[in-house]
């Protein structure tokens, strides 16, 4: 009888533990929430919340609509999710897409989620749309086929064949194979509420995409505020130009003449985020000057669309510009930049140039709008998922609008995050992020990890990762060591510039040191500290394996970079290796970067356990990176396990996947570290 009250007693501490510590399942469990949306008026609010059901491995998101500072209400029920929603212009209703007509649509509803009716009749449908100012016009992308490329398409009478045929680069981009598909902006007008056909291909003819793609969205296309022009971000290169290019541009179109121009032809770096101001006087947008570098400074452009006179606003300001937004005045930008691992909106005043901060805190905020003399924001950090909060913009004062995950947080335990400077070898001082465990005993001896970035030019900020999740790893007795090391923005240019052509080298020393540092705490067991990350992260780990010096005990590498010469040869866009290795491989003169900073020239050193993840449909960082890997670790003869995802690339985004991940990621780390 002792030994069943000693069970059920262990078995009530696991559940209380289970309840009261972050989990994966709890992970992904958790409410995301989208926006914000405020109203033109001001008046109301508008956010989405995703929810993932992880035992049918799927997502759904539902429409939340109230008065701006009150307790808003659920406005859609439906199983499938209601993308892309906009206000109307005059507030009272709400557009959005979903799925009519072989595709997309969109459907107009009233801004409290009754009387629902389809607006276009779109065959095929459209990914992302926009309604002019005037209530007159509907803008909205869809893809064309520009191009052929499968076998049956070459050759009709074999069309049971599984061929791909590619004469030039770009055959492949990030997740996706090249399909011979553009996305083209189209404009249709609105006839007595509904947009029954096609409209007018703006880039009709052109083999090319707006917005960029992958990852670019509706942010890259805007109506000008009279709705006569619209302006749109292009990157007008095919194969091997657009491989080794970043040079994108914004182009004019005249929707009366039929007319485009290139409203940046002389700028070789990215153009992005065109917004009109308020009064239709100016244009502003983003710019980096460098083509081939992705992570050069970005610039807030404005220019006079009387005169065409442009002006850099932060050309003197030691800053990288992530978002920015027009004030209602015109007279006012306000913008999001990283500082000291975090990112804070600030408020510039174009009159006298002067620009101050406006939001502060231990967090990231998002996406944000202006309305009136408060800022609605999406706020983050490592220990929470974003809700939206509303910043009074005198005085920064917040208000919280939204706590989506209110039951699971009052049931949590959080560990504290601290902020700390550690000195690199060169004498600088770089910002570290410490992660404790909830209930930490600063009396106990805890294993430690190793965080290291991607990127690679991407703070270690406040971010709310669902992978790399620190308040989970917490949540497992683990303290997280990470370094905002040489080579992230929100420390000046010259910190963030001086990763390239030195992968393998100042960076790695500012991991040491971090390291070194913060593991003489008493509370830190030195002979228990792993390296883990992914991407230029799990590039570290490769590399500190053949380094280390017997300082970790085991690594965890994830879409990490090998071999850097099989990598240029297999990956996709080449102006990031140009710039970053300073080249190709071949040639007269081959960059000392291929002998000095690639991890597989010290893999003869290897020694230490190794967990390797890879998605088989990552092409920026492709699968035979971590084979290749693998393979070394086995005939070696070194603990080692290969996990790969058939269906992810760089990331992991199926819910059951990313369960699997973590269970494989601490039960290997349960295994080497505890």
């Amino acid at each position: 009888m002792r030994n069943l009250f000693t069970l059920l007693a262990v078995i009530f501490v696991s559940l209380t533990f289970a309840q009261d510590r972050m989990t994966p399942e709890l992970l992904w469990d958790l409410k995301r929430v989208g926006g914000p949306q405020v109203s033109p008026d001001g008046k109301k609010l508008m956010y989405s919340i995703r929810k993932y059901d992880l035992k049918n491995n799927k997502s759904s998101s539902d429409l939340f609509v109230g008065e701006l500072g009150l307790p808003a209400k659920q406005i859609t029920h439906s199983a499938a999710t209601e993308a892309n929603a906009l206000w109307s212009n005059d507030g009272q209703k709400i557009y959005y897409l979903a799925a009519a007509d072989e595709g997309m649509n969109v459907f107009e509803m009233s801004w409290y989620g009754k009387d629902v009716k389809q607006v276009s009749f779109v065959k095929g449908g459209m990914n992302g749309f926009k309604i002019s100012p005037d209530g007159k016009r509907l803008l909205y992308i869809a893809d064309v086929k520009m191009n052929k490329v499968s076998g049956s398409e070459y050759h009709p009478d074999m069309d049971k064949s599984d061929v791909r045929i590619y004469d030039n680069l770009m055959y492949r981009h990030w997740g996706s194979w090249e399909d011979g598909l553009r996305s083209h902006i189209f404009v249709a007008d609105i006839v007595e509420g509904k947009v029954s056909d096609a409209g007018i291909d703006i880039m009709e003819g052109e083999d090319f995409d707006s917005p960029l793609m992958p990852f670019g969205g509706m942010e890259e296309i805007t109506f000008s505020p009279d709705s006569k022009k619209i302006v749109y971000v292009c990157k007008k290169k095919v194969g091997r130009d657009y491989a080794v290019s970043t040079n994108s541009d914004l182009y004019q179109y005249d929707i009366i003449s039929g007319k485009t121009i290139n409203l940046t032809p002389d700028n070789k770096g990215y153009d992005n985020s065109p917004i009109f101001s308020p009064d239709g006087r100016k244009l502003a947008w983003l710019q980096m000057k460098e083509d081939g570098f992705e992570a050069d400074k970005n610039d807030i452009i404005e220019m006079d669309l009387e005169s065409g006179e442009t002006t850099n606003l932060t050309k003197d300001m030691d800053i990288t510009v992530s978002a920015f937004a027009w004030g209602p005045k015109s007279d006012y930008i306000y913008y999001r930049s990283s500082t000291e691992a975090t990112y804070q909106v600030y408020e510039y005043h174009i009159k006298s140039m002067k620009s101050r901060q406006v939001t502060d805190g231990i967090h990231n905020i998002t996406s944000f709008e202006v309305v009136g003399d408060k800022i609605v924001a999406g706020k983050q950090s490592m220990n929470h998922p974003t809700d939206l909060y509303m910043y009074d913009i005198k005085s920064g004062k917040e208000t919280q609008l939204t706590d989506a995950n209110k039951e699971i947080y009052d049931k949590l335990k959080i560990g504290k995050v601290e902020k700390r400077w550690v000195a690199t070898t060169d004498n600088k001082k770089e910002l570290v992020w410490v992660i404790f465990p909830p209930d930490f005993d600063e009396t106990k001896k805890y294993p430690a990890l190793l965080y290291c970035q991607g990127g690679p030019q991407s703070t270690v900020s406040q971010f709310f990762s669902y992978r790399w999740n620190f308040q989970l790893m917490a949540a497992n007795d683990y303290i997280i060591i990470a370094p905002n090391r040489r080579g992230l923005p929100g420390f000046g240019q010259e910190w963030n510039d001086a990763i390239s052509g030195d992968w393998g080298g100042q960076p790695m020393d500012d991991y040491l040191s971090a390291v070194d540092e913060i593991k003489k705490e008493p509370y830190i067991d030195e002979s228990n500290i792993g390296a883990i990350g992914a991407s230029y992260g799990g590039y570290s780990v490769y590399y500190l394996a053949g380094i280390h010096e017997k300082r970790f005990k085991t690594f965890i590498s994830h879409c990490g970079l090998y071999n850097l010469e099989s990598w240029y040869g297999t990956t996709e866009e080449l102006f990031f290796a140009n710039k970053d290795i300073g080249g190709s491989y071949y040639g007269e003169k081959i960059p000392e970067n291929y002998i000095k900073n690639s991890p597989h020239r010290n893999a003869h050193k290897w020694d230490t356990p190794m967990l390797i993840f890879h998605g088989e449909r990552d092409y920026r960082v492709p699968l035979n990176q971590g084979m290749e890997a693998f393979q070394v670790l086995q005939l070696k003869g070194i603990d080692s396990k290969l996990i790969t995802f058939p269906d992810e690339n760089h990331w992991v985004l199926s819910p059951q996947n990313g369960v699997i991940w973590h269970r494989e990621f601490y039960s290997w780390l349960d295994k080497h570290l505890k």
